[in-house]
């Protein structure tokens, strides 16, 4: 994970790659628990979006993309879509309290605090000009059973970029591209609310 040197563009792994992360959960009789996320169970047999940003609470993070595909969401599982996950640098605890924060219902939000998704995926940028380390360049993606169909990254990948570019990635971009790839329903979404506070399986699936 050194430096970097690329183009203008990026590209996304054609094919989600194995992982292990986890989460941590609270019960409704107040217990926490770690709870495992993989490849397998977010993505087999699945269509998904997943999009990725430089991390939670930062202004256009919280303040658009997250809520835009939380507003749209209904619209995307219309057009064939079972789930939205929004991956980012931060550890469980940050992520839970982001879900808290933006009081979401729909999008999971997925911690990739060691950034082990993020740089397998080939997303993964430094922003050291900012005191933020390692961290996920802003993109959203269309994975069919793990299989890349298409991906929206926004233009200016690299390390220490100054701005954070936010077009090419917009929830209305990704629907408008979804409606008019004419999917048919799955029927394989996930159920399970990953939220701190409610009561769920061992397992995501």
């Amino acid at each position: 994970m050194g430096d970097h040197v690329f183009s203008e563009t990026a590209a996304l792994a054609q094919e989600v790659p194995e992982f292990k992360l986890t989460k941590q959960v609270k019960t409704t009789s107040g217990i926490s628990k770690f709870v495992d996320i993989t490849n397998e169970t977010l993505f087999n047999g699945k269509r998904v979006i997943i999009f990725g940003l430089p991390g939670a609470f930062t202004p256009t993070c919280s303040g658009q993309q997250l809520p835009g595909f939380e507003e749209l969401y209904h619209n995307f599982r219309s057009h064939g879509i079972d789930d939205i996950y929004c991956i980012s640098v931060n550890d469980t605890f940050v992520m839970n309290a982001w879900h808290q924060d933006q009081e979401l219902v729909n999008v999971k939000l997925i911690p990739d605090g060691s950034a082990q998704l993020t740089v397998k995926l080939g997303m993964d940028v430094r922003k050291d000009n900012i005191q933020f380390g390692i961290r996920s360049w802003r993109y959203a993606a269309i994975y069919d059973d793990g299989k890349l169909v298409e991906s929206f990254i926004e233009e200016g990948f690299g390390d220490n970029v100054e701005g954070d570019p936010y077009e090419v990635s917009k929830p209305e971009n990704v629907l408008n591209r979804v409606k008019q790839l004419a999917f048919k329903p799955k029927g394989k979404h996930i159920e399970v609310n990953l939220s701190e506070s409610t009561d769920i399986k061992e397992k995501i699936g």
